[in-house]
């Protein structure tokens, strides 16, 4: 049965450092943002620092409370990270707002694969696309903010037994965006999901750019001089 994720994460006592934030006036309004999110809600574990993101993310505490953490996703995104393990999406948008800097992991899109099998199966772009990137799925980091028949085709391949290091999915809408979560929950890997409906490319990008913020972090304090 899977589990709930529920331990004390890295956090730090200071505000963290957005890598996306390039000019001062960008980390001011970074700091800010976070030193509200870190009153309303809380800072004591890694898990607090995503949903802290993840809110500021889409402008609304109610997101943090949605969010699920299953077999502990944040350790095992900091490792995939550390050994430049691929990030695969399932659209541009989600690839795009994926922070570059802090790591070495390319950063790739499931839009750029299984264009004929689409196609020829009647399926979606997206879906393709991972069906396509099988081989590469082990141990990867996947990102799907949008797509819930991305998710299905994942959880598919996963259960006949490809395992990614870390899969975000909070894909958003009515139609499939709730069951393709829950049948995501089920499976027995790490996982950073959103109740219901909700989600969205902004809550995927945040709660992936917040783990390589938090892999960033601990590169910088064991003085590491890794290329990234």
């Amino acid at each position: 049965m899977s589990k709930e994720s529920s331990h004390r994460g890295d956090t730090t006592e200071s505000t963290p450092t957005d890598l996306g934030a390039h000019t001062r006036e960008a980390d001011e309004i970074s700091r800010h943002s976070r030193n509200i999110a870190r009153m309303v809600v809380g800072n004591e574990t890694g898990e607090d620092r995503i949903r802290q993101r993840c809110s500021i993310a889409v402008g609304d505490f109610s997101m943090a409370a949605l969010l699920r953490f299953f077999h502990n996703p944040i350790p095992s995104g900091i490792s995939a990270l550390s050994h430049g393990l691929p990030i695969i999406t399932d659209i541009r948008m989600v690839e795009v707002g994926i922070q570059k800097k802090g790591h070495r992991s390319p950063v790739i899109c499931a839009l750029d694969f299984g264009s004929d099998l689409a196609i020829s199966r009647g399926i979606t772009r997206t879906s393709a696309g991972f069906i396509s990137l099988r081989d590469r799925l082990t141990d990867s980091i996947v990102v799907i903010g949008n797509a819930p028949s991305a998710l299905l085709a994942l959880c598919q391949i996963v259960s006949e037994g490809v395992n990614p290091a870390l899969v975000i999915g909070t894909p958003v809408g009515f139609i499939n965006a709730n069951e393709s979560k829950e049948l995501l929950r089920s499976l027995v890997i790490p996982s950073i999901s959103t109740e219901g409906t909700r989600g969205g490319t902004p809550v995927a990008v945040a709660a992936m750019n917040e783990i390589i913020a938090i892999f960033n972090e601990g590169r910088n304090a064991r003085g590491s001089s890794d290329e990234v």
